[in-house]
């Protein structure tokens, strides 16, 4: 359930849990925390190594008694002590004894539209460890529509796309409130994997999931539509000899290998549309769809999305941060509700 504005205006800090990169908000000083949602340890000593980028790298490079875990999965807490440490780590001392000077901690957190109860208990329990007495709990997609600077609170309608790692979220939203919303359980990540698998039956060749990405950057520009580079060079491990190789990948068939995936997104924003009152269907034609998440940056998605759903889309000028920005827009009081003109009655 999403708490008022009036309840998080007495937040201090605001924390979005995501599975690939976890941010955190704090009250008079902005973004604080943008790092990934990444630790390593030490499985002898149960020391915690590193947290963030520099446990990232570590993810493949590291010898046995070392474990690179990810607490946070789909949005989802999955692992509470875990996620505890690698936030204190994250936030440094500076940070947590200042907010430790606050006489009643409050905290706000971002949640995936219908989360289970168990997955909203996990989020209010690992802020309840870095000291917060209360937690104000924020729907992902109204936290990104408002970060993105959406009219959320007017009675017309908005349509917002949150691109996660291992989900997608779509929802229709009128008068601060959700009308209609899916959640798909394909994001980033399945993309990625869709990439691995292609290239691992087609090529013989092997590729970890973050070495995607650079397959991504050269495809900038018109990506993965019709009018992109037709072949790229991708390096990575030959499966049969182990030997270092590398092939020239078609990008047509790159295009035909993630459509699987992107079919899943497509569906869930028809379901979103077809469950939608006729009235806001007639705004959305003209204002379209509102695409944040780290995904969202994918090279050519937001052109596809166009082309099948006839509707202008858009990127948030930084995607990747609007839901938390939101969540800081509420705290700040920069969000005012919508209030009734009485001046003529």
């Amino acid at each position: 359930m999403t708490a008022s504005l009036e309840q998080l205006r007495r937040c201090h800090f605001a924390v979005d849990l995501g599975a690939a990169r976890t941010r955190v908000y704090v009250r008079g000083a902005g973004l604080v925390v943008d790092q990934p949602s990444v630790a390593a340890m030490n499985t002898r000593t149960g020391a915690l190594i590193a947290v963030g980028e520099f446990a990232e790298k570590m993810q493949g490079r590291t010898p046995d008694y070392i474990r690179v875990v990810r607490p946070i999965s789909g949005g989802t807490v999955v692992d509470i002590e875990m996620a505890q440490r690698m936030l204190r780590q994250l936030l440094g001392d500076r940070i947590r004894r200042s907010l430790r000077r606050k006489p009643f901690l409050r905290a706000a957190a971002c949640t995936p539209h219908d989360s289970d109860p168990l997955a909203t208990r996990a989020t209010i329990e690992t802020l309840v460890g870095l000291g917060a007495r209360r937690v104000e709990l924020v729907d992902t997609l109204i936290a990104a529509a408002v970060g993105c600077g959406l009219p959320v609170e007017q009675p017309e309608a908005t349509m917002v796309m949150v691109c996660g790692a291992a989900a997608t979220q779509v929802a229709v939203l009128s008068l601060g409130s959700i009308v209609t919303a899916e959640r798909i359980p394909v994001g980033g990540e399945a993309v990625d994997h869709a990439i691995v698998q292609h290239l691992r039956h087609q090529h013989a060749l092997m590729l970890p999931s973050q070495s995607v990405r650079p397959l991504h950057l050269a495809l900038s520009g018109n990506g993965l539509t019709m009018q992109g580079p037709k072949s790229t060079e991708i390096h990575g491990r030959d499966v049969t000899t182990g030997l270092a190789r590398s092939v020239q990948v078609d990008t047509a068939a790159v295009r035909d290998a993630i459509e699987t995936p992107l079919t899943a997104v497509l569906d869930g924003i028809g379901r979103v549309l077809r469950d939608c009152p006729p009235d806001l269907v007639a705004d959305l034609a003209d204002r379209g769809i509102m695409m944040v998440g780290g995904s969202a940056l994918l090279p050519g998605l937001d052109q596809m999305l166009m082309h099948a759903t006839h509707m202008p889309v858009h990127i948030a000028e930084r995607p990747d941060v609007c839901a938390v920005q939101g969540l800081g827009y509420m705290l700040e009081g920069k969000i005012e509700p919508l209030a009734l003109d009485t001046s003529a009655t």
